[in-house]
């Protein structure tokens, strides 16, 4: 007998992507779709990083089934190596560039990679599986922003304007598809130790105690956080949401 809560959380059957998946928010997120019983397919640059992630998930014959990906979405030709998939219905758009010189010195180069892998990479994914989700009446699309897309601090440069698009995307997406069964949120972290942060703010114990202090639950995030999160919007149980910015951040935004 099927449970109520896996009627409203199972994603058993499932298929979902995370970009990003070997580390962080990305790993959180992936681990926590595998254990509500989807098959996951994880997507990032390294190879060897990823295959750890797999053989960590992957507990039995019987269990979801995981792939691994290694692309690097900066590059346009492999993010169409990676959208050649046909069975996604849950995507998890989470992997980032995160490098944030002073505008000043915001260089032309390190604009084009970070809207590349921020903004355009999300952007064609949706467009890529988007479409087959709505013929089949179901998906899921989440996308992980940042404080950064509605606030500017500590050289935000092309990664807040990235993030700040991601938002209007997840809107756009929204409209376009969720008549279809196909919804589109954001989620968007407070100061969360993972290793996109640890060169910008946790090799800095001020900065780690500076924002662990406007938290209201005083302390920064971990990338478990994102577990419940994941699982709530990928699920039946949140068919009635889209277009929304979901914000994981202990009360920081609202501090």
């Amino acid at each position: 007998m099927t449970s109520y809560l896996e009627t409203l959380f199972g994603l058993g059957g499932r298929t979902a992507m995370v970009t990003g998946g070997s580390s962080g928010i990305g790993q959180a997120m992936a681990t926590a779709l595998y254990r509500a019983g989807a098959n996951v397919i994880l997507v990032a640059r390294t190879a060897s990083r990823l295959e750890e992630v797999a053989a960590s998930l992957q507990s039995g014959p019987s269990a979801p089934h995981v792939e691994t990906i290694a692309a690097d979405l900066a590059d346009r030709a492999d993010v169409a190596r990676v959208a050649k998939r046909t069975d996604v219905d849950i995507l998890v758009n989470s992997a980032a560039i995160n490098v944030r010189p002073p505008m000043d010195s915001l260089t032309d180069d390190v604009w084009d990679q970070t809207l590349a892998a921020n903004l355009t990479a999300p952007f064609l994914l949706g467009q890529a599986f988007a479409p087959a989700m709505a013929e089949r009446g179901w998906g899921r699309i989440i996308n992980v922003v940042s404080q950064q897309a509605f606030r500017a601090y500590g050289n935000s440069g092309a990664y807040g304007a990235a993030k700040a698009g991601l938002v209007g995307l997840t809107r756009s997406q929204a409209e376009a598809w969720s008549g279809r069964g196909v919804t589109s949120n954001a989620v968007a972290p407070g100061v969360v130790q993972t290793p996109l942060t640890e060169p910008t703010v946790f090799n800095d114990p001020a900065k780690v105690a500076a924002h662990a202090k406007r938290a209201m639950i005083g302390r920064n995030g971990v990338p478990d956080d994102f577990a419940g999160c994941a699982v709530y919007l990928a699920s039946t149980a949140s068919a009635a949401v889209t277009g929304q910015t979901l914000f994981v951040d202990g009360g920081y935004s609202a501090s």
